[in-house]
C-alpha cells in the first residue's frame, strides 16, 4: 500500500518546523507573485533544510542534507564541474550504472539530459537545499578541462584563435564542442546523406542542439552584435563581432558543418531543403532574464552556407540619450528637434552605427499618454509598449508606402520609418510631415548634409526638403577604452591638428588615454562602445542652398556656421576627454579625401 503523501504544508505544521500563521502568509504570497513556495518560506526566515525536507516529501523523492552527507568521489568523478555549476547539481553516489545527484528541482529535465550524456549512467534525482549544493561544488571541484571531457582524446584541442586575439570562448563551450565531437567522431569516416531526414535527424541530437545554444549564449555573454558561422574547404569557422570588430572564437571540423546549419535554419524558420538561394529568419529567445531577437541570414557559398546573426537586445532601447555619447550641446539640440509639432528628423550612418538604437531612445522620450506614435519597420528591431509598431511583410503586400498611407488615417502625432528606400516612401513620409506630422526616419549617408544631396537623388524636390527636414543626425560608433586597464600618456599636440585641434605652441603636449589590455577586455584595450555625433540643424540660408541645389561643400560650410561640429571634431571631444583613442576616431570617421 502507498502512502499518501502530504504537502509541503502540512508536512511541516505536522513536524513542528511553521506555525499556521506563517504557512497562511507564505500561501498568500504565493498567491500573489505567483512564485515557488519553498523559496517564499526561506525568504521569510524559515530553515532551509526543513522546508526541501518537507519539499521532497511531497514529491516524493529522496532528500539528502549536504550539510551532513559525504558525496561518493567515484560519483564526482564522472560529472564535469561546468556541467555541476551550470545546473546547480552535485553526484552524490554511483551505484552499478545508476547515478544519484543532489538537485534543488528534480524536474529539470535539460539538467537530467545532460548528466546522462556526460557519465553515461542513468540519473536519479534526490532534493537538496541550493545553497549546500553550491557549497559542495565549490569544495568538491578543483577545476575540470576540455580534455576530462568523458569522450574527449586527451590533448584534444578542437578551438583555435585567430589573428593573435585573446581567446573569447569559455570552457562551457569549449566542453560542449569536444561532447559534440566525441558524439560525432563517426561522422570522420562517413558523410552525412545529402537529404533532408538525415540532416534534420542529425541537428536534433543533444550536442548539436547544445553547442548551436552554447555559441549563441557565449556570444551574448561578450556582448557581441553579430554572429558569423563560416564554412571553408576544411572546416566551419565561428567569429563574434565585439565593439565592431570581428573576433574569431573557434574553429569546428567539416563534419559537424551540416548538423550546425541545419539547426540554426530550423531554429529561423527556414526551408532547409533550400540551399541555392539565400533566405532571412529569426529567432527569439530568452537568456539571464533578457529577451533576444536574432535576425538570421543564411548565404549559400562554395563550401556551404554562411550564417549570419545579429544579436537585439529588446531592453537596450531603455538606457536613454544621456548614455548614448552625446555631448550636452548635441542632446540638448536633439531634443528641442524632436519637441517640434512636425518636421522631419533624420539619421544617418552605415549599417551598425546605432541609428535605430538613437531613434528609439527619442520615442521613448516622446511616449507619452498625450501622442499616438507609429513605426513601420523591417524588421521590428525593438518592442516598446505604448507604441503601435507595424513590420514589413512584402509577400502579403504590406510595404513601407501602404503602411504609411494607412498611418495617415490613423491620427498619427509622430511616425518612424525605419528607412527610406526608395521614392515613393520618400514621398509619403515628406507628405507626412508638411500635414503637421513629426516624422523620424534613417538614410544611409557618410555624413548629415549628404543627405539632401541623397533625397534629391531619390527624387524628392529640394523646395519640399527645406520645408520639411529640420535636423539631420549623422553617426558613427566606436571602442570605448576599457576602464579596468586605462592608463593616461602625453602625446605631441601636433599630432591632433588632423581632427581639428588647434595647436598654438609647436611643443605642446596633451594627456590622452588608452588601455594597456586585460583579461576584462581581452587585451584590446577597448570595451564598449561610444557614439560620434554630427547633427545639422537646418535655418533659412542652408534651406536656401538645397532649394538652388548648392555644392556639398558649400553646404559643409554653411552647417559649421551654424554649429554643426563634424565626426572628427566630436570624435576629438571624446579623445580629450578620456574615452577613446585617436586611432579608433581614424578607424570609423575618417575616409579618403576627408
Amino acid at each position: 500500500m502507498v502512502m499518501a503523501r502530504k504537502s509541503m504544508g502540512d508536512y511541516m505544521l505536522e513536524k513542528g518546523y511553521i506555525s499556521p500563521e506563517q504557512l497562511e502568509e507564505a500561501r498568500k504570497a504565493q498567491q500573489s507573485t505567483r512564485g515557488d513556495l519553498a523559496k517564499i518560506m526561506v525568504d521569510m526566515g524559515i530553515n532551509p533544510r526543513d522546508v526541501y525536507e518537507a519539499k521532497a516529501q511531497e514529491m516524493g523523492v529522496p532528500f539528502v542534507d549536504l550539510s551532513v552527507y559525504k558525496p561518493d568521489p567515484s560519483a564526482i568523478n564522472v560529472v564535469p564541474e561546468h556541467v555541476a555549476k551550470r545546473h546547480n547539481v552535485i553526484p552524490v553516489k554511483k551505484d552499478g550504472n545508476v547515478l544519484y545527484v543532489a538537485m534543488a528541482d528534480t524536474n529539470n529535465l535539460t539538467a537530467a539530459d545532460d548528466l546522462r550524456l556526460v557519465s553515461r549512467c542513468q540519473v536519479r534525482g534526490v532534493l537538496a537545499v541550493p545553497e549546500h549544493i553550491e557549497e559542495a561544488i565549490s569544495r568538491l571541484y578543483g577545476g575540470t578541462t576540455v580534455e576530462g571531457v568523458p569522450g574527449a582524446s586527451p590533448g584534444m584541442n578542437p578551438l583555435k584563435n585567430g589573428g593573435g586575439t585573446a581567446e573569447v570562448i569559455s570552457s562551457d563551450a569549449k566542453a560542449d564542442l569536444a561532447m559534440a565531437m566525441a558524439q560525432y567522431s563517426a561522422l570522420k569516416d562517413r558523410e552525412i546523406k545529402d537529404d533532408d531526414e538525415d540532416v534534420v535527424k542529425a541537428s536534433d541530437d543533444a550536442p548539436i542542439v547544445r553547442l548551436a545554444n552554447t555559441i549563441i549564449q557565449q556570444a551574448i555573454k561578450e556582448r557581441a552584435s553579430d554572429i558569423h558561422i563560416e564554412p571553408d574547404r576544411r572546416g566551419v569557422r565561428v567569429r563574434y563581432r565585439i565593439d565592431g570588430v570581428l573576433h574569431e572564437t573557434m574553429q569546428m571540423p567539416k563534419y559537424i558543418q551540416m548538423p550546425v546549419t541545419a539547426r540554426y535554419k530550423i531554429m529561423a524558420e527556414m526551408n532547409i531543403a533550400e540551399r541555392r538561394l539565400p533566405q532571412d529568419g529569426r529567432i527569439g529567445i530568452k537568456y539571464d532574464g533578457k529577451d533576444y531577437d536574432l535576425r538570421v541570414s543564411c548565404l549559400p557559398n562554395l563550401h556551404g552556407e554562411k550564417i549570419v546573426m545579429r544579436i537585439l537586445d529588446k531592453s537596450s532601447v531603455m538606457i536613454g540619450l544621456n548614455k548614448l555619447g552625446f555631448t550636452p550641446e548635441v542632446q540638448a539640440k536633439l531634443e528641442e528637434l524632436a519637441m517640434q509639432p512636425n518636421g522631419m528628423i533624420l539619421s544617418t550612418g552605415p549599417t551598425g552605427s546605432g541609428k535605430t538604437t538613437t531613434q528609439y531612445s527619442l520615442l521613448n522620450k516622446l511616449n507619452t499618454i498625450e501622442k499616438n506614435i507609429l513605426t513601420v519597420e523591417d524588421p521590428c528591431e525593438y518592442q516598446l509598449s505604448g507604441i503601435t509598431q507595424v513590420q514589413v511583410n512584402k509577400k502579403a503586400g504590406l510595404t513601407f508606402a501602404s503602411a504609411l498611407r494607412s498611418f495617415l488615417r490613423q491620427d498619427p502625432d509622430i511616425i518612424m520609418v525605419g528607412e527610406m528606400r526608395d521614392l515613393e516612401t520618400a514621398e509619403i513620409a515628406v507628405e507626412s510631415a508638411l500635414t503637421g506630422h513629426l516624422v523620424l526616419s534613417t538614410l544611409h549617408t557618410n555624413d548629415a548634409p549628404s543627405a539632401t544631396i541623397r533625397l534629391i537623388d531619390m527624387g524628392i524636390e529640394p523646395f519640399l526638403i527645406s520645408a520639411t527636414v529640420i535636423g539631420v543626425l549623422a553617426q558613427r560608433l566606436g571602442r570605448r577604452i576599457c576602464p579596468n586597464c586605462k592608463e593616461f600618456y602625453e602625446e605631441e599636440a601636433i599630432n591632433l591638428r588632423r581632427f581639428g585641434f588647434k595647436v598654438e605652441d609647436p611643443h605642446q603636449k596633451v594627456q590622452l588615454a588608452r588601455g594597456r589590455g586585460c583579461e576584462a577586455c581581452r587585451y584590446t584595450g577597448y570595451k564598449g562602445r561610444i557614439g560620434f555625433y554630427e547633427l545639422m540643424t537646418m535655418n533659412s540660408e542652408i534651406a536656401e542652398m538645397i532649394v538652388r541645389r548648392a555644392p556639398l561643400t558649400e553646404l559643409k560650410e554653411a552647417a559649421k556656421a551654424n554649429g554643426m561640429k563634424e565626426l572628427r571634431e566630436d570624435g576629438l571631444i571624446k579623445v580629450l576627454e578620456g574615452l577613446t583613442t585617436p586611432d579608433e576616431v581614424m578607424r570609423v570617421v575618417f575616409t579618403a579625401g576627408y
